[in-house]
Parts: structure tokens; C-alpha cells; sequence
């Protein structure tokens, strides 16, 4: 059974305090921007626009994602475990199975003290494939299971994409690049042989991704604190950074490959093994008329089943420029999350950021959209591994952590980009 973490109530009760104060102030200060933007479009029609006007919209829109990352923040840190003390620790550790409860102790030896031996005859019962000491040792499958869980929360991209587990080093998936050829045919006519489906495979490797968080032996004598947790929050941002640059722009070469990696054709010419791109039919912006069409044809170039559960990503500067858009009845196409915990929205489609996606310039394509789902795979190999070096940087205790990840796009037509080219 799973290891269970609950932040304590308290711990709960003065988070979501936070929350609360954080969303109203956000929903106070984007109704300002509206104002000032409204203002901004009236000198601009007018003829007369003003510098400070624009001064004072980029002011406030950069308040908005300042305080769209503090919301952000506070959200995870809501779902994010305390460290934990001994009673805690001992009260989880109950409800783990003896297999499982003896693997911990012996991890919580090696980490604290850097006793080995009891982790070495553990895994060499169980013949893991990764328990050489050169390599290090498995974590507890709680842990990892807690740092995948804090991944989904705050990498992007693997938060709405595929993600599966594999146990080998690579997965093939086969593809049809056509499907099988069929015809109508009278009652008694006779049946021509169809030809087959033409067959193609996709391969996705899983690449050696690391951290090396450090501890004071202080740290790791205290008996107060959940190694299991500290682990995985000291990893959690180290990997997620890493993930997130290689799921979007990753060359495939050591790390996945980024969905922004692949070529990039005219929707117009589209064909499998390129993303289709719309142009805004503006060099490095939106026209100055009729800002939201480019989005709309965006949208509809994507078919009706991925429409369903598709989402626009960007990072924070395109998503600076979308929020000041409107519909020719002076209604903002950018809206703010409709709750604690829910995106923002940009058509009534959900917005996912990603920080690693090209700022607005000319010819960039700095806007995905699509079902990601369906479009995107990661594959995780099963087993997150551990090395203690208590040597190379003293007083100082290193953990090398590593863990094995691919990606990379598996449905061509689920993912389709705005390119801000004329």
C-alpha cells in the first residue's frame, strides 16, 4: 500500500487562507487591467494614445503574472506533504507491507548513515537489474511515487500529456501511415483483394535524467525529518525543469524530443511526421484588425475529436499579449481562472504555461494547440535510483539521483502552432 502524507490541518487551514486572499487579489487586479486596457484601446482608436496608458497596462499585466505564479505557488504548496516527523513517519509506515517496510528501513539506513549492506542483500534477492553500487540503489516505491506525483504537478508538459511505464529501454509503438483500403460492392458482385495497412513504428527511449541534492550531516541526523519526503522535494524542481526544456524543445539527442523539435509545415501542406502552423498574417504579432480570427482558424484546423479535450500552451509573455485581445463586441478573449486550482482560459479553451515555449518575434511559432493526450507520449522506465557521496564535496553529502524519461510526439495531427508570420 501507498504511503500516505496529509499535510497536518493546520498546515491546510493558513494554505488556503492564502489562496483564498491570493485568487480574489488576482481577479481584483485583472478587472484593473481591463479598465487600463480599455482606456488604452480608446486612445488608440482615438488617435492619441498615450505613453503612460501603455506604461500602466504592461504594469498591471505583469502584476497578473506575478501574481498568477504566487497562486501557482501556494496551489502546490497545498498539495505538497510537510516534511514530517517521527510519529507521522512511524504511523505511514505502518500501513506498509513488511517487503515494503524493510526496504524503507534499509533506504533510511543508507541515506542517514551510508550503511549499504542491507540495501545490497535486498536487491540482490530481488536480482534489480539497477542495484549496482556504481549505480546506486532503487528508492522505496513510495518515493518514487511521490516524485512522479509532484512531476504531474509542476512540469507543464507532463501534466496533459500521455505518460506511461515501461520496464525495458525503449518503447515501439507501430503506427498505420494508412489504413487498410475498402470499397462498396453489389450483393452478388465479386470482392477484389484490398491491399494491406502500410506499417510504421515510433521508438521512444528513455534518457538518463539526474540531480544531485545536497545535505548537511546535521540534516540527515535528525530524526525529525522524513528522508522520503526531503528527497523528493529536493528533486522535484531539478527534474522538472530538465523535463519541461526537453519535452518542448528537446533534439532527441540524450534527452526526449520536443514536440517544437519536429518540422514545421503550413497547415495547408501538412503531412504525417510534420506540425501543421497557422499564420496570425502578421510578422512577430496579432493583425491590428480582427486580432482573434488567426486563434479561431488555429482552433478549427484541428479535428472535432481533438478538440474535445484540447488546450493552448505558451509561456507567460505570449500569454501577456493574448490577455489584451478582444471580439468585435469588446469581449476579452483571455479569462482568468474560473476557480482555486483551474487555469486560465483563451476561447474556453484551458491554458497551459510553459516557459520554455519561444517568446512572439517574427516567423516564431510561440503557440500549440491541440490534445496533447492523444499527441504527446512520455514514457518513464520503472525505477528511480540513488547514490550517496558522503566525499567529493565535504562537509557536504551528495545524492546522485537518477531516473530514466522519454518523449515525443505520437499523433502528428493532435498538435497544431500559431506562427506569427505574415
Amino acid at each position: 500500500m501507498k504511503e500516505l502524507n496529509i499535510p497536518s490541518p493546520e498546515t491546510k487551514s493558513l494554505v488556503n487562507g492564502e489562496l483564498g486572499t491570493a485568487f480574489d487579489d488576482f481577479l481584483v487586479s485583472f478587472e484593473a487591467f481591463k479598465r487600463a486596457n480599455d482606456d488604452r484601446l480608446d486612445e488608440i482608436e482615438k488617435r492619441s494614445s498615450d505613453v503612460l496608458t501603455e506604461h500602466k497596462v504592461d504594469r498591471i499585466s505583469k502584476a497578473l503574472d506575478d501574481q498568477q505564479s504566487a497562486l501557482d505557488n501556494l496551489i502546490l504548496k497545498a498539495r505538497r506533504p510537510s516534511l514530517g516527523d517521527g510519529v507521522s513517519s512511524a504511523r505511514n509506515a505502518s500501513l506498509l507491507s513488511p517487503r515494503a517496510m524493510e526496504h524503507k528501513t534499509a533506504f533510511n539506513r543508507y541515506i542517514r548513515s551510508g550503511v549499504e549492506q542491507d540495501l545490497r542483500d535486498l536487491e540482490a534477492k530481488a536480482m534489480s537489474i539497477s542495484s549496482d553500487p556504481d549505480g546506486g540503489y532503487l528508492v522505496p516505491e513510495q518515493v518514487e511515487a511521490e516524485v512522479g506525483r509532484r512531476l504531474a504537478a509542476i512540469s507543464p508538459i507532463r501534466g496533459i500529456a500521455d505518460v506511461r511505464e515501461i520496464s525495458g529501454a525503449t518503447l515501439k509503438k507501430p503506427f498505420a501511415k494508412s489504413g487498410p483500403e475498402v470499397g462498396w460492392v453489389g450483393e452478388t458482385a465479386a470482392r477484389p483483394q484490398t491491399n494491406a495497412s502500410s506499417l510504421a513504428e515510433l521508438s521512444y527511449t528513455a534518457m538518463e535524467l539526474y540531480a544531485m541534492p545536497a545535505a548537511t550531516p546535521s540534516l540527515l541526523e535528525d530524526a525529525a525529518i522524513n528522508v522520503d519526503e526531503w528527497i523528493a522535494a529536493e528533486v522535484e524542481a531539478a527534474f522538472a525543469e530538465q523535463e519541461g526544456a526537453a519535452f518542448v524543445n528537446g533534439d532527441g539527442v540524450n534527452k526526449p524530443k520536443g514536440f517544437m523539435a519536429e518540422t514545421v509545415v503550413a497547415e495547408d501542406s501538412w503531412a504525417w511526421g510534420s506540425l501543421g502552423a497557422i499564420a496570425t498574417g502578421t510578422a512577430g504579432g496579432f493583425g491590428s484588425t480582427n486580432p482573434g480570427d488567426p486563434l479561431i482558424d488555429l482552433i478549427y484546423s484541428l479535428k472535432a475529436g481533438y478538440r474535445q479535450n484540447a488546450q493552448f500552451v505558451m509561456n507567460r509573455t505570449t500569454q501577456a499579449a493574448v490577455r489584451k485581445l478582444k471580439d468585435n463586441d469588446g469581449n476579452y478573449l483571455w479569462q482568468p481562472p474560473a476557480a482555486i486550482g483551474a487555469k486560465a482560459s483563451l476561447l474556453n479553451y484551458a491554458i497551459t504555461e510553459a516557459e520554455d515555449m519561444p517568446d512572439i518575434a517574427t516567423d516564431a511559432c510561440a503557440m500549440a494547440f491541440g490534445d496533447f493526450k492523444r499527441g504527446y507520449l512520455i514514457v518513464d522506465r520503472l525505477g528511480l535510483s540513488i547514490l550517496r557521496d558522503p566525499y567529493s564535496s565535504k562537509p557536504y553529502v551528495l545524492f546522485y539521483v537518477t531516473k530514466r524519461v522519454g518523449g515525443g510526439v505520437q499523433d502528428y495531427d493532435a498538435i497544431k502552432l500559431m506562427q506569427f508570420s505574415a
